[in-house]
């Protein structure tokens, strides 16, 4: 029986073991479990299937439903019928209401073994179910070709069997058993025979013995399409497309086509299996549960969670309940989103832990289910110790997130579900979180018409990059432009402690004007605002061009896979005419900017090494012996001269020279700056400043790191982060090279019995763009309609400055005089992207900032005003659409 009182294993508090709340005593084991909205079914060895009420746990059927034990139960989507499969070859449905017996479905191979799994589609009308002889078949329930009569003699009960009635020498054959339970099995409304051609031999190199049935799971399927994936004995995954002629032996309909293998063929058989959203969990022998992302066939994680076989998993309250052979109960965090997301921020350290273990039967636990009601959750065990254990999880009802849909626009929506995942690419423990984001920017872009796909280097350490194609409506297409918005999901943490935001960073918060939340500005709110866009354009057949989306899911950690992944997957991607992104921010609060120009960088770790360990400065040390610390002081201080000019041979060779039109530039972005006040700096000095960080560059030491514990030692080895901010003219891998080997001669110079080892930890190309070209001249045309009480008319003169007055939409330049056009700056920060994709697709990029400069990105209480945003959608459809 199940344990009267659970006894517990493990529980991390606040977590705590489920209470047994009631107890299903039977006389067989207990080997499969299905729950609905107001009833519990349980199937038997003894083939049964008993059904209890929820609420009171009355018995109100028990019925023999099979010859053989009941391996497999499941409920359609919509709770109209019950399916039941057994070590009989038949599978039936039933009405789950009544228990009466709808149809009875056989197959017509005699080698057919246990059915060990049954699934079915609402989206086909067709049952599909798993065997013994590692055969998938199918049969569609309305297929009027596949009813036959009810003594059709292709039954298994009446056809022969070539082995088991095959006769022995003297013509006599062993009579097929009788059990007087068979006579009590219900008469079926309709019995249909599978068709010969309905059948996937070799499904799986082993035994079929778990099925799903899922929507919008991967990228090879409409996100409404049905998905079914199996679990084989020898160890795999297959995930299955279902239905239309193009598919299945002989074009025959309804058939399966394999899409996606996981795994490996290692005899570990995969038992039972859930989703979540693009997430996948096995559970296999040994007490194994692996983690599966579905749009990149990646394998996330393996957990040992039990000392026996995992039988069965389910996915509840944003938790993951996983039961064993050893009869032991398990509940483990997850990294789940949406409905019962958790409110307060995640300990990261306890993502897929388990959380509480106890010991539910004492037997082994075959089959689970979760139902939440009257409100409150219910997690069920069987087992065969022949009992049904019911039990009430605590603290699992978690109050919904408020519902913003009802009065918010769609963007808005969109972008208050995309900041709520804690899309960290810099820590290793936010994974699960980005593989979170990129799933749910999939769903979003496959929603709005795009064609999408999850471009990986099947590199777990790189999360994947979304490519979303949405198609203009020029014919032929080989005359349409393609334009390619570039961005990225992933953000910089968040530090919560002390109070430092106001509120939760991963909840989406709209205060006076303006929507606070990690990435909303950096980089989140401008894709959105660029996706929606498109859709506005699609929706009203007014885009002409083909628009393509890259976003990647590492920017903030120097964008690494992601040159490997777009060369990997160029072609998909296709040519490119124009290059578009918008991940930075005005020069101030008040002026439209458009950025033409970034500086690169190049991050190096220096370390010099000593033979010796640590050593003590007064009894070891003296002039003979080559400090490590100060062999790398030595060096570092080469680097530098006077005034901070760098002293690599030729550095500044390359860079190009000051025009006229770049310093018109700057002149234009003093005359706004000054207007608006710059206390104790002059216009000289202000511009000096903004040259020396945009258009000059620089070499920074960081940090030194040595070994040993603080005291007065001769550290064995030390190290030095250093950068190198390069501007258009100078090439990253040439100065890299210079770099690499100055130092090396320097340190050559000092006769240092040291190691001497250079790092190169992260590069990025500078990128300058012309403000003549197409791409910008548009932008600037979008700009300036869009924030058009912001400018003068434009036709009046070449000067930058217009008339006087405020903007009627707050967004004014504080009464000073208006502007004729926006502001073209640059920036002295990097994004490692731009200028490879440049190169890459030979297309001119231009940036748009959609930000203001006090919108915090990568800084606590990160924000993006909301009209921000709203232009920013304008510019976006603007551009798109004249492109």
């Amino acid at each position: 029986m199940a344990t009267s009182a659970p006894s517990p294993i493990l529980e991390i508090p606040p977590h705590t073991t489920p209470e047994l709340h009631h107890n299903l005593k039977h006389d067989s084991s207990v080997l499969a479990l299905a729950v609905g909205n107001h009833s519990i079914y349980a199937g038997t060895q003894n083939g049964e299937i008993v059904v209890w009420l929820l609420g009171t746990f009355q018995k109100v059927h028990h019925i023999q439903a099979h010859k053989r034990s009941v391996m497999c139960l499941f409920l359609s989507d919509d709770g109209s019928l019950l399916f039941s499969s057994a070590s009989d070859p038949i599978v039936n449905v039933w009405c789950p209401r009544t228990m009466n017996r709808l149809y009875e479905i056989y197959s017509t191979n005699d080698s057919f073994g246990d059915i060990f799994s049954v699934s079915y589609s609402s989206q086909h009308e067709t049952v599909y179910y798993g065997a013994q002889n590692t055969s998938i078949q199918w049969v569609g329930l309305k297929d009027p070709a596949r009813r036959v009569a009810q003594d059709s003699q292709s039954h298994p009960d009446r056809r022969n069997h070539r082995f088991f009635d095959s006769r022995a020498v003297g013509g006599t054959s062993t009579p097929r058993p009788t059990d007087e339970r068979y006579d009590l099995i219900p008469r079926s409304h309709a019995v249909l025979e599978t068709d010969k051609r309905a059948n996937k031999m070799f499904a799986h190199h082993g035994y079929v013995y778990c099925m799903l049935m899922t929507k919008g799971t991967t990228t090879h399927t409409e996100p409404e399409d049905d998905v079914l994936i199996s679990g084989g004995g020898e160890g795999t995954i297959k995930v299955w497309k279902l239905g239309g002629r193009e598919i299945g032996p002989d074009g025959y309909e309804n058939g399966i086509e394999e899409i996606m293998v996981l795994g490996e063929p290692d005899a570990m058989s995969v038992m039972c299996l859930d989703v979540d959203g693009s997430f996948l969990y096995s559970g296999k022998l040994d007490g194994i549960i692996e983690l599966w992302d579905l749009d990149t066939k990646q394998k996330l994680r393996a957990i040992k969670a039990h000392k026996g076989d995992v039988m069965s998993l389910k996915m509840g309250w944003g938790y993951l309940w996983s039961a064993s052979r050893a009869g032991t109960a398990c509940k483990h965090d997850t990294v789940h989103y949406g409905e019962y997301q958790r409110d307060s921020p995640q300990n990261v350290s306890q993502k897929y832990q388990c959380l509480t273990q106890w010991k539910a039967h004492n037997g082994k636990i075959l089959s689970s289910a979760i139902t939440t009601h009257d409100g409150k959750p219910i997690y069920i065990t069987g087992a065969n110790d022949n009992n049904v254990a019911i039990w009430t999880p605590k603290n699992e009802a978690v109050a919904e997130q408020p519902s913003h849909e009802e009065h918010e626009d769609m963007m808005m929506t969109s972008l208050r579900e995309f900041v709520s995942f804690k899309t960290i690419s810099s820590r290793p423990e936010y994974a699960e979180d980005c593989r979170r984001g990129a799933s749910f920017l999939r769903i979003l872009f496959k929603k709005l018409g795009g064609d999408v796909d999850m471009l990986s280097d099947e590199d777990t350490l790189h999360h994947p990059v979304v490519l979303a194609k949405f198609s203009g409506k020029l014919e032929p297409a080989e005359n349409r432009k393609r334009i390619l918005f570039y961005g990225h999901y992933d953000v910089v943490p968040a530090e919560t402690k002390n109070g430092k935001w106001s509120n939760d960073p991963f909840q989406l918060t709209g205060t006076n004007g303006y929507l606070y939340g990690r990435g909303v500005s950096d980089n989140k709110g401008p894709i959105m605002a660029a996706l929606y866009a498109v859709a506005d354009l699609m929706q009203a057949k007014s885009l002409d061009s083909d628009v393509v989306f890259l976003i990647e899911g590492q920017e903030e950690s120097g964008s690494r896979g992601f040159k490997e992944t777009v060369r990997k997957y160029k072609d998909q991607i296709g040519n490119i005419d124009y290059i578009l992104l918008a991940n930075s921010y005005w020069l101030n609060d008040d002026t439209p900017c458009l950025t033409y120009g970034l500086r690169g960088v190049m991050h190096a770790t220096v370390c010099v090494e000593s033979k010796n360990p640590d050593l003590h400065s007064g009894v070891d040390g003296s002039y003979l012996v080559n400090e490590p610390m100060s062999d790398l002081l030595m060096l570092l201080s080469k680097l530098k001269g006077p005034e901070n000019r760098i002293m690599l041979p030729g550095f500044y060779d390359g860079i190009l020279p000051l025009t006229a039109e770049e310093e018109a530039r700057y002149d234009d972005i003093l005359s706004v700056l000054m207007e608006q006040g710059q206390e104790g700096v002059s216009a000289k000095t202000l511009k000096a400043s903004l040259m020396a960080r945009w258009r000059e560059p620089n070499l920074t030491h960081h940090k030194i790191k040595v070994s040993g514990p603080d005291g007065s030692l001769i550290s064995s080895h030390a190290n030095a982060k250093i950068s190198v901010r390069l501007v258009p003219g100078q090439e990253v891998e040439e100065v890299t090279s210079s770099l690499t080997s100055f130092l090396e001669e320097e340190f050559n110079n000092l006769g240092s019995d040291n190691k001497l080892s250079i790092q190169i930890d992260n590069q990025a190309e500078p990128w300058l763009g012309d403000p003549s070209n197409y791409i910008f001249r548009t932008l600037e045309e979008a700009l300036v309609e869009a924030w058009s009480p912001l400018f003068s008319n434009r036709g009046a003169n070449n000067g930058v400055r217009r008339t006087h007055g405020n903007s009627p939409n707050g967004a004014g330049t504080n009464g000073g005089s208006k502007i004729r056009k926006p502001l073209y700056i640059r920036e002295g920060g990097s994004i490692p992207a731009i200028r490879f994709l440049e190169k890459e697709f030979n297309a001119p990029a231009a940036h748009l900032p959609c930000g203001q400069s006090s919108d915090s990105a990568h800084l606590n209480n990160e924000r993006l005003r909301v009209v921000n945003l709203l232009k920013s959608r304008e510019i976006f459809t603007y551009v798109f659409k004249k492109l």
